[in-house]
């Protein structure tokens, strides 16, 4: 291994040379300003990128939000957001949180934090029908309907789990997504001191199921894992499909100051998941019941994990397009290791183990060993193009490297602008990637942008990587904090122009005739219409302490013809797009006038679209 200690000091320095300002950032002048380009670059850059006003981009973007709890949709090449899809938090424009559906949904919570989306896949490709997304900080996972791009379930939070940063990835026909915890906890949720870490706190891995007509998610068993720290992950395809694999930090179960103590191992370790045996296992009862989860302990029930030493403080695993490799890379090393698969099982069979770890097997390194690339400083994520190359993200070095799967050897690299984390190419975690397009997500905007205040956005950066040599060809801010993304063909995906008209939905009038209003005792139940320009009815008459729930239906069945619905000083706001029905239900706890009106642009007679409701005061 040249898993050597000379570098270590010389990472650290870096990094915190980046944090304090005392080194150059490749890229940018002594002066802070950008490195000029030339007017031939300029041109070729604007030219790639550019879509004509009325034409479509290539590419969707699906990236998370980070602590925002929504997910960002975006063009690719021209990097503009098209959309920001509420998930875990909520959005006063759409009324998500609002209405009484998705403020069910979210369980009381307020906030979520996006790390890892996943679209479908279909035989390793991606289908377009729907996107799953976990949430780190609650223990949940979500499915967004790509008919709709709404969230459509949100599930958990989770028992036995504690923020599942390792999520999503699903297995090839999205039989499972699976998230991994990034922290260790009690399994059982017992209170437990810190000093017996290692005797009584567990990490815990969560396998999905997924309905295949509808997307739905249905939790299907556990794994209980030694208590480290696991980062995101990836399933495997082709010969590896299976399998599973994922990076784990801090194996030396530090609780303190994990800066310094969860990196004084040499290495750490690649998990690896047999998950088609885990499935055998549940189905043969071999799982105890934890909190009505159904939880293998796989020190009990051998073979289904391995162990696979990796460089200190590794962030992510990548299995190569054909499913012959998985890539790791430790933020500490500068080297991106290649593992090759069939050796991997052939060690297995051939019980060629180093050691093993709480009870699970530690697979012997030098056995498994494609390749050691020197790839640069502080390499976190790897994407792969059609042409047999892969493109690693380089934190330190603020750099893309282009190597080649194979040959091992770096042939090319790009700076970027600023420290990229994950990295996304198009179609990047397929079995069938397109390779036009590399999108870095760079933690850092700096001096990219007009400044606003001490904080600055986020900076995506459009690399094409058709040719020979990588090109940096455009670039946009962005709201914190896209960890990760996928990229997919926009024509694999198929929106809805509308919802589908549901005549069975008892929530719903479709003409002015059945708009009513109903009381019972001091519960008023409405249901109305929005149409364009007028909502049915335009006056709703109720009594201070009224219990008030109305049904609005948007009838106006065109595509992007959207209404909203905000009253004033009731705190309420919530839209309906073209054929949907929303409802909303509050106290009527404020006696007086309150106008409501259409809050979402809809016609030339928008402002016309409003109304009254009449709270008469108590006796």
């Amino acid at each position: 291994m040249k898993f050597g200690k000379w570098y270590v000091p010389l990472v650290i320095g870096i990094i915190v040379g980046m944090i304090t300002g005392n080194i150059v950032i490749p890229g940018v002048s002594n002066d802070g300003s950008n490195p000029a380009m030339s007017s031939s670059q300029i041109f070729a850059s604007q030219n790639k990128a550019f879509v004509p006003p009325g034409e479509h981009d290539e590419y969707y973007m699906f990236a998370s939000g980070g602590h925002s709890g929504q997910v960002f949709v975006i063009g690719v090449p021209s990097l503009r957001r098209i959309r920001t899809i509420p998930v875990f938090s909520p959005d006063s424009a759409t009324g998500y949180g609002f209405d009484e559906r998705t403020k069910e949904m979210m369980g009381g919570f307020t906030w979520g934090d996006v790390h890892h989306p996943a679209l479908s896949e279909t035989n390793g490709d991606y289908d377009g029908r729907f996107l799953f997304v976990n949430d780190n900080a609650n223990n949940r996972a979500a499915m967004i309907n790509l008919k709709t791009f709404h969230t459509e379930q949100i599930l958990g939070p989770i028992p036995n789990i504690m923020g599942p940063h390792s999520a999503v990835f699903v297995t090839p026909n999205t039989e499972y997504f699976m998230m991994a915890t990034r922290f260790s906890v009690p399994m059982d949720g017992s209170y437990q001191e810190l000093e017996t870490y290692s005797e009584t706190y567990d990490g815990a891995l969560q396998a999905i199921t997924v309905d295949p007509e509808t997307g739905h998610m249905t939790p299907a068993w556990q794994l209980k894992l030694p208590p480290w720290n696991y980062d995101l992950s990836d399933a495997g395809k082709g010969p590896s499909n299976g399998w599973a694999f994922l990076t784990t930090y801090n194996s030396e179960e530090a609780t303190h100051l994990l800066e310094v103590n969860a990196s004084k191992n040499e290495t750490d370790y690649i998990i690896a998941i047999n998950w088609k045996a885990a499935e055998k296992a549940v189905a043969e009862g071999k799982f105890e019941e934890v909190n009505g989860q159904k939880v293998i302990d796989p020190a009990k029930v051998p073979g289904i994990v391995y162990a696979v030493p990796a460089a200190k403080s590794p962030h992510g695993v990548d299995v190569t397009p054909d499913g012959k490799y998985f890539i790791g890379s430790g933020k500490l090393a500068p080297i991106v290791t290649a593992y090759d698969f069939e050796k991997f099982i052939q060690a297995i069979e051939n019980k060629d183990f180093t050691d093993e770890i709480k009870g699970i097997p530690i697979v012997n390194y030098n056995s498994v060993l494609a390749a050691e690339i020197e790839a640069g400083l502080g390499p976190l994520h790897t994407q792969f193009d059609a042409d047999g190359y892969a493109y690693t993200t380089l934190f330190v070095e603020s750099a893309v490297a282009k190597w080649k799967i194979g040959e091992w050897q770096v042939v090319d690299k790009e700076t970027v602008h600023y420290s990229p984390g994950h990295g996304v190419a198009a179609e990047g975690d397929t079995v069938s990637p397109d390779g036009k397009y590399f999108v870095a997500l760079n933690k850092l905007a700096k001096d990219r942008h007009l400044p606003v205040g001490p904080s600055h956005p986020e900076n995506m950066q459009l690399i094409d990587i058709s040719g020979e040599k990588m090109q940096l060809i455009n670039e946009a801010p962005i709201d914190p904090e896209p960890h990760y993304a996928q990229i997919v063909k926009a024509d694999k995906l198929t929106p809805a122009k509308i919802y589908e008209k549901d005549e069975n939905n008892p929530k719903a009038v479709w003409s002015e005739e059945d708009v009513r209003v109903e009381r019972d005792g001091n519960k008023v139940t409405v249901y109305g219409i929005a149409v364009r320009s007028r909502f049915y009815p335009d006056e709703i008459k109720v009594n201070e302490g009224d219990e008030v729930t109305i049904h609005l239906t948007n009838i106006d069945l065109d595509q992007d013809i959207t209404h909203g619905f905000g009253i004033n000083l009731y705190d309420i706001n919530f839209e309906v797009q073209p054929g949907q029905t929303s409802t909303i239900k509050f106290t009527a706890d404020k006696p007086g006038v309150f106008p409501f009106y259409c809050t979402n642009f809809c016609s030339a007679l928008h402002q016309e679209m409003q109304g009254y409701l009449l709270v008469k005061p108590k006796q």
